[in-house]
């Protein structure tokens, strides 16, 4: 899988592919992020992000992160369907988590959430298993050792790794220094 950077690089040639591989790596989270906003509305929103995303892909500058650039347009249109709703106020909530003066704060944790999600794919599985029970579903590493069946040094070891060489993809050099199981 590609940076966010390349894929950003290859959408302001006008590659369609790149839309698609933009769409893969990034709308899950983009929904996530949006459904936090506009609720039952956040598919629509999607769509008429990546369209926007689509439309204007020659405005993207290849020296900003791209998931930042793409959180911030998916930003954009939520609070556009937000104006547009019959109720002439926001609810609080919605609000609240808009923080930063246009909402780049929320946008820059989402973008970032996605850009690490992106980079555990490219782990070998070995790793991106400890990884994610360890921090997404708040295993200890002797919890993660029992659930996959293997010892706690293992757990550790792979952990360590994945750790490392996840560091090194987020850099964009993924095989620096880390070695293999």
């Amino acid at each position: 899988m590609e940076s966010g950077q390349a894929i950003g690089a290859r959408l302001a040639r006008r590659e369609e592919a790149a839309l698609e591989d933009a769409y893969s790596v990034y709308g899950p989270s983009l929904l996530g992020y949006l459904r936090r906003y506009v609720g039952d509305e956040a598919e629509d929103v999607l769509q008429r992000t990546f369209l926007d995303v689509w439309r204007h892909a020659g405005r993207y500058d290849a020296e900003q992160r791209f998931s930042t650039w793409l959180f911030t347009i998916a930003h954009r249109r939520a609070v556009d369907t937000l104006r547009t709703r019959r109720h002439p106020v926001v609810p609080v909530e919605a609000a609240r988590d808009l923080v930063g003066e246009d909402g780049r704060e929320s946008a820059e944790r989402y973008a970032e959430a996605a850009e690490v999600r992106a980079a555990l794919s490219r782990l070998p599985e070995h790793e991106r298993q400890v990884l994610e029970l360890t921090y997404y579903e708040g295993l200890t590493q002797r919890e993660a050792a029992e659930r996959l069946d293997v010892p706690l040094g293992t757990v550790k070891a792979r952990a360590s790794r994945g750790t490392r060489r996840l560091g090194a993809v987020m850099r964009g050099r993924p095989d620096e220094g880390v070695t293999d199981e």
